[in-house]
Order: C-alpha cells, then structure tokens, then sequence
C-alpha cells in the first residue's frame, strides 16, 4: 500500500529515504477521520511511529504551505524519555521537515543547556526533549510555548515508569489549551488513559491491528539452560544468530559488567550501558555499535531504553525482565520498521513457570528447546565459510600469481588447512553446554564423553589472576586456547591459587602458545614459563560424616 497523500515537502523527503508503503501505525495515523484530532496510539517500538507522528501534525504545522513560517516560538514539542530517543527523534524529524525548512532542536540531559538556550532565543521550529530537561527550560523562560500547536508524548509509558509524571503535567500544563496532543505508548495502563483523559479532548483511540499481542515481526525463543552455564549460553546463541548487533540483558550493573568482560575476553567486540556511565561514556559505546567497531552490547533495562541501534537482530534476555511489559519492550529493540528480530529467553529449571507467565501475559508464544549445542555451530561455522566472500568473490590476477606461489611451495590440502585455521581463529569458540530437560542421569554432550588423549611431555606456566580476581577454569580455558592458538586437549590441569594460576601446556605447543598469548590480548594477563613442574598441594579428600 502507497502513502496516502501528505504535504509535498515531506513526500519528497520520503521518497529521498526509500519509504515506499507505511507502516500500519504510519497508515493508521494518515486516515482521512484522524486529521487535526487528539490522539492516544497504542504502538510497539521499532513500529516507525517517529515517522508517523511526524507526517500525523504535518497539516497541523504547515497549515496548507510548503514551507514552515520564519522560525521563533516553537509550533512542536517532542517529550521522550531518554536523551537517546530523543536524540534519535531529533535525527528522524530533522530529514523529515527538512525540505519544508524546519530547524529543530534538542533539549536534553547531558548535554550544555546554554547552547541549547541559544537555539531557542534564535528562533525553532519544533522542539525535541527529556521531561527534565524541558521543563528547567520553561522554568527559566528560555523556552516559549506562546504559538504551540501540536504536543507529542513519545513512549509514554516509560515516562511514567520513570517518574516523570509531575513534569508532564507541568509541560502540558504550560502549554497552550487548543494545542493537538499525540500521545503514543507501547502499553496503555492506567496511568496513561488518566493522563490522557486529563489533557486530551475527544482522543481517537489507534490501536494498530497485531500490536496488542507481542510483536509480529519478532521470533521468539526460550532456551532451557543450567545457572551455571548462563554465559556459555550467551556466547552460543550469540555465535548461532550471527546477527550484525546485539544487545544482552541483564537486571544489575555488576551483571552487565561481568558479562562484558567475559564476552570481551572470549572474542567478541562488546560493549558495556549502565546507570553508572557518563553521557561522554554511552555516546562513545552507541557510536562503536554504530559504526561497527562492537558488537554486541550487554545493558541494564534503564540503560537500554530509547536506544535504536541499526541491524540490530537478536536480543538475548540473560536474566528475565520482571515483567511483560519489559519484555516488550526489551524485544522491541529488534524486529524494528518491516525488519525480522529474534528474541532469546535463557530460562533456568527454577524460572520456567515465571517465564511461562511472562510470555502469556505479553501474548508471545515462543518456541522451547535446549541450548544451542557446540557441534551445531560449528556445523554453520562450515557452512558460513564456504560461502564467505573469501571463497566466492571473483578473484584477481594479483591473487592468483600469489595462489600459484603458495601452490608451488604447499600441497592444496594444506593450504585449504590454513584457510580453515585462520576464519576459526576470526571466530569466538563455541562452548559445549547441556540441556536441563535430559532425563537425570543421560549423559552430558559427547565431548565431555570422549576419553581425553594423554596430554604427555608439558610445560608448566604461571598466569597472574588468581581467587581474589574470580577466577574461574571455565573462563580461563577458552581464553588459554584463544589467546595462546591452542586447542583444549593441548591444555591440561589448572589450578587456581589466591592470587596467580598455574597450568600446564602439552610441551609440542608450549613455544608456540607464548609467542602467540604475548602478541594477542590485554597487557593485563601475564604469563610466565615455569623451569620445573611446580609443587602443587595436593587437593583434600572429603570425608563423609
């Protein structure tokens, strides 16, 4: 379906970003019975509705022009949450009304409000801010709302959920009483249908047919894991999806801390959004997802909200929201604008009715498995190289002469080997996990089953991380193998004391995997090659008493 007709400015700007048909929400808003009307619009993130607020109080601003008149008190304001979703609003609104000649501007935290105070005195057209931020503007006169005509409350809900009700109320209240109020949530609890009775005038309700029930371009999965294997899972699914970006949930700042850590300490380029960060701090952590420098992003609900990140396909819930509408809007980070999304649920024994509960009042209906399994990986791992570009672009004149020369001195097993060792050295390991709906007693995946090869002549090193600095064999090993170029059969025992860890490297590798952990990695980590086998204490037996 075409867009209905809208004010030729924004036609073209449409046009000029390959908006071909609306989305549902975007249609909805254009109904010929909708124009000039209060609106209270029930629509998920990701749903496009930026835009369609935007082209819903086009009229209203252009007032039959093409161009908006010379800029001074604001006609619009745009109250959103977070100053990331403002800031994306802003963005979005600037190549929208761009044509029509509107300047618009951004009021938020963290940012230096004299020079926003400037580029209100010189004159807007439409105003993008925090609730906090607008309203100290309207205390300190710095921002007029004489000649506004249109209000918009962006993600209503999370407004209320972050205590910004008393400065809604102000900010409406400030504003002129004929002024058009959209009003758009993602969910319509109570707090939102009292706000809206109170300032609206004869709303027309939108609620945007498939968005009531969870989110239809979102494929939801719930995995059964062990607690203990939660980060071996992470990186698993994480390795499984491949998505361009994604974002890990977690309910605390030291979850999001640890778990970036030890993401980044298996390979992946990850980055860490928590109350605790700077707004210099989360600009920079957006901007590496951004522009491809990361990842993978591991975040807090607070942290996250008002985020948009492009290609971002998969959301992994490490621990579960407390509540439905969490997980509406934590998955609605993917599936955004037309684009599929996946939304991963990792759901130990003791949680299964709590996330049962939670998809049943969110209306998802996801589909239950274990944990994706290491050999299942490493299966796609296969097939994602033999379909990489290395292997399918056409090749040059210069790149053959080079395979001629390597062909000349290596046999073509061995260089098909290396091509093999070198996408697996690109790629964090998989982990080999175990589903928890096995039958007791079923054995655990057959690596573990595997009788392991004597490890024979080693050496023996020192790493300096010990107990005080959490250590852990099952966050050492994989980091050992990646960082040293070595597999796990080539590692053998590890012991771990108080403040340093020694293990034993089979001796063929043991030169190979100090040159290469001292070339890779943080400067952090320190190995050290040991002379002689060091006197270990032996482990106490445990006495049944």
């Amino acid at each position: 379906m075409a867009f209905p007709p809208v004010p030729a400015p924004l036609a073209r700007a449409l046009d000029a970003r390959g908006y071909a048909d609306p989305t549902p929400v975007q249609a909805a808003v254009l109904e010929p019975a909708v124009a000039g009307r209060d609106l209270l619009v029930s629509a998920q993130t990701g749903s496009g509705k930026t835009v369609a607020y935007g082209l819903a109080m086009a009229d209203t601003l252009l007032d039959g022009g093409e161009t908006l008149p010379p800029p001074g008190a604001p006609l619009a304001l745009v109250i959103a949450p977070t100053r990331e979703l403002a800031l994306q609003v802003h963005r979005e609104l600037s190549w929208l009304y761009g044509a029509a000649g509107a300047r618009v501007a951004a009021c938020v935290g963290g940012m230096d409000p004299r020079r926003e105070s400037r580029l209100l005195g010189e004159g807007v057209h439409i105003v993008v801010g925090t609730p906090g931020r607008l309203r100290d503007h309207l205390e300190r006169r710095n921002l007029d709302p004489s000649r506004m005509r249109a209000t918009v409350l962006d993600e209503a809900d999370e407004m209320l959920d972050l205590g910004f009700r008393e400065d809604l109320e102000f900010i409406l209240g400030a504003t002129p009483a004929e002024r058009r109020t959209l009003l758009f949530s993602a969910t319509l609890p109570k707090g939102i249908v009292a706000l809206a009775e109170h300032y609206q005038r004869e709303a027309l309700r939108i609620a945007v047919a498939g968005e009531t029930r969870g989110h239809a371009d979102i494929e939801y999965r719930a995995l059964r894991i062990l607690p203990r294997e939660t980060e071996l899972v992470v990186v698993n699914t994480l390795r499984l999806v491949e998505a361009r970006t994604a974002i890990v949930f977690c309910n605390t700042r030291n979850a999001v801390r640890h778990l970036q850590a030890v993401l980044t300490e298996r390979g992946f380029t990850a980055v860490a959004l928590s109350g605790e960060l700077g707004q210099g701090e989360r600009n920079a952590a957006l901007q590496a997802l951004r522009d491809g420098r990361a990842r993978v992003c591991v975040a807090t609900d607070v942290a996250a909200r008002g985020i948009d990140l492009p290609g971002l396909g998969l959301v992994i819930h490490a621990e579960l929201p407390h509540d439905a509408e969490v997980l509406q809007h934590r998955s609605g980070r993917t599936g955004r604008a037309g684009q599929k999304g996946i939304s991963v649920l990792l759901v130990p024994p003791s949680r299964r009715r709590k996330a049962e509960e939670l998809m049943a009042r969110a209306g998802v209906v996801p589909v239950w498995s274990g944990p994706p399994p290491a050999d299942e990986i490493r299966a796609l791992d296969q097939e994602r190289l033999l379909a990489d570009p290395l292997l399918t672009d056409e090749t040059s004149e210069e790149d053959r002469a080079m395979a001629q020369a390597l062909l000349a001195r290596c046999s073509a097993e061995d260089l098909a080997a290396a091509l093999v060792r070198a996408y697996r050295a690109r790629l964090p390991a998989p982990e080999e996990v175990t589903d928890p709906g096995f039958p007791t007693g079923r054995p655990a995946p057959a690596r573990r089953d595997k009788p392991r090869a004597p490890l024979g002549p080693s050496v023996w090193f020192r790493l300096n991380v010990g107990r005080r600095d959490n250590a852990d064999p099952r966050r050492l090993l994989p980091m050992l193998c990646r960082r040293g170029g070595v597999t796990r059969d080539e590692v053998g025992a590890i012991r771990i004391f108080e403040r340093e860890t020694k293990f034993e490297i089979r001796g063929g590798a043991a030169e190979r995997f100090a040159d290469s952990f001292g070339r890779t990695g943080s400067a952090d980590l320190q190995i050290e090659m040991l002379d002689a086998v060091p006197d270990l204490p032996r482990r106490p037996s445990r006495r049944r008493g």
